[in-house]
């Protein structure tokens, strides 16, 4: 049995060397995964349920995720590695049940990322022809990131680093120049702002922090890489604060320039499209192809990173024998093989479900997951990593308190994806305590 201690400085036979992404690098990434999802895919969904304070609910999803960070940094600092979530639970929880489906659990909630942030990507590029509705037309485009995602990864890190860096430069500064330019035409008495807060609930507000931190979660993408990161006992948690700091600005000057420009009626009507559809009225035409061209940037990129951290998180838990592996015939190292089955997996999720339910079962199972990982470092390893008890305990009662207005306000609008998660987490759960107990069986090891 694999004991306690893992150096996975490598990615299981990809070739790719430890210090190959640079500090900048590393902060594209996670930018490049965070904006990709938050800002395109979840405004419009974060906007229905906290009315005209939604932008308010981004500041809130920023403080939870930089509690939640505390416990990622910490244990990156003292154990760096690629995969590093699943290090961080194994050290906690020994290679057990609690591990091994927690790390599912996240990279679930990685590979569901891939497939909202692929559906956005379908639905901006199918908006200009009046596509945006066409279920098959979405499929199929979503379907083709997934692929082009695929294609350069396999090329190895240096092309995602590069790919990554240069496309989060575009889309950064072309989200800032849509969302001044938008403000600038609309100021901040029109659109939702101009609106009386009736019907808010304070229950939604807390809701929406759960679509909120989705839109932060690519954080994690840094400590999966971690090992691959430059001088990673100092680099990882300085790009951690770097990437969630950009995309604070970001995300809040965005959601200002949709909420004057649209009403919350408006914001919802468009929310798979958001951004596009508050750009035309602000900007015109213009405004809108070159928004449209900012988000099937930034989702491409987002896409591309995302696969590039999942099938080295898998690569990382099939290594530390924590999941099921079959080669299905092909050849090559087990990271190229986890890399194929990231991507099936996405395309699979991309073409069944629509935007609302991919983002939703996102949130209940990187909840549940981020909850074990603080209890983990809280139990068993803060006294190693010299972590503050009451910071870990505030970053678990932040995420529940979270979850439960979430869990709460779906019963009551789409209460069969509550169940779907439900059974997807025991699922998970009880698929991975009868895997590991075959393979004790199987090595004639004790229990």
């Amino acid at each position: 049995m694999q004991n306690g201690h893992i150096h996975s400085h490598g990615d299981g036979g990809g070739g790719d060397r430890e210090g190959s992404i640079s500090l900048s690098g590393a902060v594209a990434m996670g930018t490049g995964v965070m904006i990709g999802a938050g800002i395109f895919a979840l405004t419009g969904q974060i906007a229905e349920l906290a009315g005209p304070l939604f932008p308010l609910s981004f500041i809130a999803g920023a403080l939870v995720t930089a509690l939640a960070a505390y416990s990622y940094i910490k244990m990156s600092n003292a154990w760096p590695s690629s995969g590093g979530i699943a290090m961080i639970l194994q050290k906690a929880y020994g290679p057990g049940t609690v591990a091994a489906s927690a790390s599912v659990l996240m990279a679930l909630s990685m590979v569901i990322n891939e497939s909202l942030v692929a559906r956005t990507f379908a639905t901006y590029a199918l908006r200009p022809f009046g596509q945006e509705t066409n279920g098959l037309l979405l499929s199929i485009l979503a379907l083709c990131l997934i692929v082009f995602a695929y294609v350069v990864n396999a090329a190895g890190n240096r092309s995602v680093s590069t790919a990554s860096l240069v496309m989060s430069g575009i889309k950064i500064g072309g989200i800032a120049i849509f969302a001044i330019a938008a403000l600038w035409v609309s100021g901040f008495g029109g659109g939702a702002f101009g609106q009386a807060e009736s019907g808010f609930e304070g229950m939604g507000f807390v809701a929406s922090i759960a679509f909120s931190i989705l839109a932060f979660k690519g954080f994690t993408t840094i400590t999966n890489s971690g090992g691959e990161i430059v001088d990673p006992h100092r680099n990882v948690g300085r790009t951690i604060m770097i990437a969630i700091g950009i995309c604070v600005v970001t995300y809040l000057l965005v959601a200002v320039a949709v909420g004057s420009s649209l009403s919350i009626e408006g914001i919802v009507e468009a929310r798979d499209y958001s951004l596009a559809a508050a750009a035309e009225p602000a900007l015109g035409p213009a405004g809108f192809w070159f928004t449209v061209v900012i988000a099937i940037t930034a989702t491409a990129s987002g896409v591309v990173a995302s696969v590039f951290a999942v099938s080295r998180m898998l690569t990382m838990l099939t290594e530390m024998k924590l999941i099921p592996h079959s080669h299905f015939g092909m050849t090559g190292p087990l990271r190229s093989h986890l890399l194929v089955y990231t991507v099936v997996l996405a395309g699979t999720l991309a073409v069944l479900f629509d935007l609302t339910r991919i983002a939703a079962l996102g949130a209940f199972f990187y909840l549940v997951m981020d909850m074990l990982v603080h209890w983990g470092v809280f139990r068993y390893l803060r006294r190693d990593v010299g972590a503050k008890a009451a910071i870990l305990l505030a970053a678990i009662a932040a995420d529940g308190v979270v979850l439960a207005a979430f869990s709460w306000v779906k019963l009551k609008s789409d209460p069969m994806i509550v169940i779907y998660a439900a059974i997807g987490i025991v699922l998970v759960f009880a698929g991975e305590h009868l895997f590991l107990q075959r393979r004790e069986q199987n090595e004639g090891e004790p229990s």
